[in-house]
């Protein structure tokens, strides 16, 4: 049997926060009692919280190409990536990868494979330190969305499939300014060619995504996946959100469109760095606006993992919740998005032991081991 014992540790637990101890076994949580006891190891009142739930991150495409134009060997990205992760505190992720672009010269359109292949491979052998599934991420407007999606439908790690549309003077990018710089910037398309670009964009829109997205919703229902809708800006967008049988709304860029997605029961997922930076770089909603409403149900690290955890600590500060009421944004909540909530997610006998254990000096939290498993990888 192998056992430790975690002591005189601020434990999170579902609906409250005690000064206990908490023992795994064989990886699973075992027993969680109020006081402090002589051995094991005294976390002198830093906090134990469960391990956080990434729905959506880019952060192994950022490590694949780390400055444009490079392509970083793409083995020693994915073992940069997983070290990211659990080194931010996330136990189990769901690594991102898009199917398409809207950008012809976009590495997107050829990489997903080999993403896929190597997540799949190091899982199996268990070389990750954390816990890695798959969330695909499909344009809609790009031709071959649904052909290449459905090879992957049955894919074991599998869990998430989103429905994105990023043609410009719409949803994410409503403003062209916004749309030209980003674009601009990233894939380098000019200013001479930036008409062209757009007029292309949404004529393929008017081709390809109703068709696509159609097909999708029929392959994520036949197969048992959770669906995300991605960048809803109106109450229409929600709507048809709903009718797919979406369950989670990712970065709704308004107010109008969060309030409806909430009222609809979707659960509402926002970015770490918006709420971090204090608002979000493509002039869209304020995250923290979103939390303050009530209204945000996930929280995802989008491009940067360490945001996580500074989030959680941000969140309980400006709404006066308590660390355990906060985190459920990080823990329960996208567990049982992605219907994993049974094993994990939680402090509770029986769960996997996927723990943090985290120092608040009241500037910024830093975590202080990430416990996998019941095995520390960080």
């Amino acid at each position: 049997m192998n056992e430790q014992i975690y002591t005189n540790y601020r434990l999170q637990l579902p609906d409250q926060e005690i000064l206990g101890t908490l023992v795994v076994r064989d990886g699973l949580i075992a027993d969680i009692q109020p006081g402090i006891v002589n051995s094991g190891e005294n976390g002198e009142g830093d906090y134990l919280l469960p391990g956080l739930i990434e729905l959506h991150t880019d952060n192994l495409e950022r490590c694949m190409s780390p400055r444009p134009g490079i392509r970083w060997p793409l083995e020693a990205a994915a073992v940069y990536h997983d070290r990211d992760l659990a080194s931010a505190g996330v136990t189990t992720v769901c690594d991102a990868i898009a199917i398409g672009d809207i950008a012809t010269s976009s590495p997107r359109l050829t990489n997903f494979s080999q993403m896929i292949d190597v997540i799949s491979q190091r899982e199996a052998k268990g070389s990750f330190c954390v816990e890695h599934r798959i969330h695909l991420r499909c344009e809609l407007a790009y031709e071959q969305v649904y052909e290449i999606t459905a090879e992957y439908a049955n894919h074991p790690l599998l869990s998430m499939i989103s429905l994105m549309d990023h043609t410009p003077g719409q949803r994410q990018f409503i403003r062209l300014d916004k749309f030209k710089e980003y674009y601009m910037g990233k894939h380098g398309v000019t200013a001479d060619q930036m008409e062209d670009f757009i007029i292309t964009r949404q004529q393929k829109q008017q081709i390809y995504a109703q068709k696509n997205r159609l097909a999708l919703v029929e392959l994520a229902d036949a197969n048992g996946i959770s669906l995300a809708s991605h960048d809803d800006a109106t109450v229409e967008h929600v709507q048809e959100a709903v009718e797919n049988g979406v369950v989670l709304a990712e970065f709704p860029t308004t107010l109008e469109a969060a309030k409806a997605a909430h009222s609809l029961g979707l659960q509402v997922l926002m970015g770490a760095p918006n709420l971090v930076l204090g608002g979000s770089h493509s002039g869209n909603v304020s995250a923290m606006e979103l939390v303050l409403e009530n209204l945000v149900d996930v929280i995802s690290s989008d491009y940067v993992p360490q945001s996580l955890l500074q989030s959680i600590f941000m969140i309980a500060h400006k709404t006066g919740k308590p660390i355990y009421e906060a985190m459920q944004l990080f823990t329960s909540n996208p567990a049982k998005a992605i219907n994993l909530f049974s094993d994990r997610g939680s402090l509770e006998i029986g769960k996997k032991a996927n723990l943090i254990t985290v120092h608040d000096d009241g500037i910024v939290p830093r975590i202080m081991k990430t416990i996998c498993r019941g095995d520390r990888v960080s």
